[in-house]
């Protein structure tokens, strides 16, 4: 059970990588090609995510030669909370898994109190973490993969 959708982990991973090459004079600026390059996404998804993210004024862009992407604050000051609410609906929502007629119609499902547990834990870790701690991994992101070895995927693998 993925906690959010796919549009949410390209904004998060698009995030995370203008974290790591965040510069506060704003003078590193990404496009979305490259962004989606580094990070293995569709190139059409990460632009309209990018300029939904630009809306928020989560990021800033300018256009042509030299133009791009950057954070319009500092990695520290953004936390994932901001970025997946964007494109999640947070909140009380529990999605049961008996369909939208059982919990709140009827009694609770079988897993309703330890979902509504779920949800909250995953809300106060996408408020506590800031894209900061991206900035922290930016030697390891621009170290090729033979100097220290395999580094760790999030994927169903690991889980």
């Amino acid at each position: 059970m993925h906690l959010y959708g796919k549009t949410t982990q390209t904004a998060i991973a698009a995030m995370s990588r203008l974290a790591q090459v965040y510069d506060p004079e704003g003078q590193v600026r990404l496009s979305s090609s490259d962004i989606a390059q580094s990070r293995n996404l569709p190139q059409p998804v990460v632009a309209k995510v990018l300029t939904i993210l630009s809306q928020a004024g989560l990021i800033v862009g300018s256009p042509g030669p030299g133009g791009g992407y950057a954070l319009a604050r500092s990695p520290e000051s953004i936390t994932l909370y901001e970025v997946a609410s964007l494109f999640e609906r947070m909140g009380d929502q529990v999605y049961c898994p008996f369909g939208p007629e059982w919990c709140g119609k009827k009694s609770p499902c079988p897993l309703h109190e330890q979902l509504v547990v779920l949800l909250a834990e995953n809300e106060a870790f996408l408020r506590r973490n800031t894209f900061g701690q991206f900035v922290q991994s930016k030697k390891e992101a621009s170290r090729p993969a033979s100097a220290g070895g395999a580094s760790p995927r999030c994927d169903d693998s690991t889980r």
